[in-house]
């Protein structure tokens, strides 16, 4: 089972790699490869008890995750529709690409680390759409965006889920993680951005002309700022409710979005139906793109079954007796991020190794947070926040593996030396 359950698992990979010239959407490679995995899992496993069980738990998993990022999306669209990123881009003043994808990486960095790397990610690629014209331009910022939102991510209990679970499962402390983790995630960072930097030269930006829909439906000062600081504001306060309520996030998220929607309905209330209709919850709601949420799930489900068969944690144990030294362990954990999931792999980490042995703040759990937070920008489909990018931007698996992967690449392996030492320096 387990050699049947690894190929196919393989094959969906590479369906959904080879996506352009199969012409097959990689969506319904996903949902394929999830349906065939938990198909043959059932049928090896014998015990339809127990394997629903375990499909109910993916499926409550999976199904917080899309509907946070349902909810984030529509919240982009409510705020897009009411030009409410004129407000932002008003503030950028520079023509060079170069110098605007230095302000983009560093503003992705450090709004990841206080919201989470996919809600930044939407965010900024929803940005980009209104800045940059030309889509090559706009896929290389993506890939940078990528980069620096997981790199964002890793050095903070609430930016990025695997660095949550080891906060959440005693493994780490605030404090800690953002002393150990910090540096290396800057530098995770930098080396991306200064190689781009020096690709783009003295090229210009070049914006995008005014939609003439959005002309013909203006939204005024006051109703730009509104949507636009309480739909980012929702998005802020997504860890504060968790933090305080211990509620998952998409509850939070879907709060704020029944808030954004009454507010909505309520600013707009004297207009007629065909002068709000474009700024309703329920346009935006319309143009979500729903292919990529069928992705994201197609793609959970897949990964799910390789972690109840007890696939990655075997995999865990074998890098534990064949490699030994725990600083290549993790890399190689991290480096496995950018293939399959990261949540899975970080808790099957977990669940092999005891905190009476590796306490809390140890080595092993801080260069954890680090290495599978940054490793999964190194393919498109290793971390949410590239699903995400890839579903916004439609980027091609094979363009990005050309275009960033190097980069990520560099700038995963300078980041975790720059923690070696800085740990090896420090004690």
């Amino acid at each position: 089972m387990t050699l049947l359950l690894s190929l196919l698992f393989v094959f969906a990979y590479l369906a959904i790699a080879l996506e352009h010239p199969l012409k097959v959407n990689k969506s319904a490679s996903a949902l394929m490869g999830a349906g065939l995995l938990w198909t043959v899992y059932a049928l090896a496993q014998g015990d339809a008890a127990l394997v629903n069980t375990q499909l109910g738990e993916s499926l409550m998993g999976t199904a917080q995750i899309v509907f946070f990022l349902i909810a984030a999306m529509a919240i982009v669209e409510v705020i897009d529709a009411h030009d409410g990123f004129e407000v932002l881009t008003a503030l950028i003043k520079t023509t060079r690409l170069s110098t605007l994808m230095w302000m983009v990486g560093f503003a992705t960095f450090f709004l990841s680390a206080i919201l989470d790397n996919l809600t930044t990610t939407i965010v900024m690629v929803s940005l980009m759409k209104r800045l940059l014209a030309e889509r090559e331009d706009r896929l290389s910022f993506a890939g940078v965006i990528v980069i620096a939102a997981n790199a964002g991510g890793a050095w903070t209990p609430i930016g990025d889920v695997t660095t949550t679970m080891l906060w959440i499962g005693g493994q780490v402390t605030t404090l800690a993680i953002i002393q150990g983790v910090f540096l290396a995630s800057m530098v995770n960072l930098l080396v991306p951005l200064a190689l781009t930097g020096w690709l783009l030269g003295d090229r210009s930006v070049v914006a995008p002309q005014r939609s003439t829909e959005k002309t013909t439906l203006p939204t005024t000062p006051l109703e730009r700022t509104v949507v636009l600081v309480l739909g980012l504001g929702v998005l802020v306060l997504v860890p504060v409710f968790k933090s305080v309520t211990h509620l998952p996030p998409f509850l939070g998220i879907l709060l704020g979005l029944g808030l954004l929607w009454a507010v909505a309905d309520l600013m707009h209330h004297r207009k007629d139906d065909a002068q709000k209709q474009h700024l309703t919850l329920v346009s935006a709601l319309a143009r979500i793109d729903m292919g990529s949420i069928v992705f994201f799930i197609g793609i959970l489900l897949a990964v799910a079954v390789l972690e109840h068969s007890h696939i990655l944690g075997a995999l865990a144990h074998w890098l534990d007796v064949t490699v030994g030294r725990l600083d290549l362990i993790v890399m190689v954990i991290g480096l496995a991020s950018a293939v399959v999931d990261n949540v899975p792999l970080v808790a099957a980490s977990m669940g092999m190794y005891d905190l009476a042995k590796y306490p809390v703040d140890h080595f092993l759990w801080e260069f954890m947070a680090y290495c599978a937070g940054t490793g999964g920008s190194i393919l498109i489909i290793g971390s949410a926040a590239g699903v995400a990018a890839m579903g916004l931007e439609r980027i091609d698996f094979l363009w990005y593996l050309r275009k960033v992967s190097a980069l990520a690449l560099a700038g995963y392996f300078a980041g975790a030396m720059v923690y070696l030492a800085q740990y090896h320096w420090l004690h």
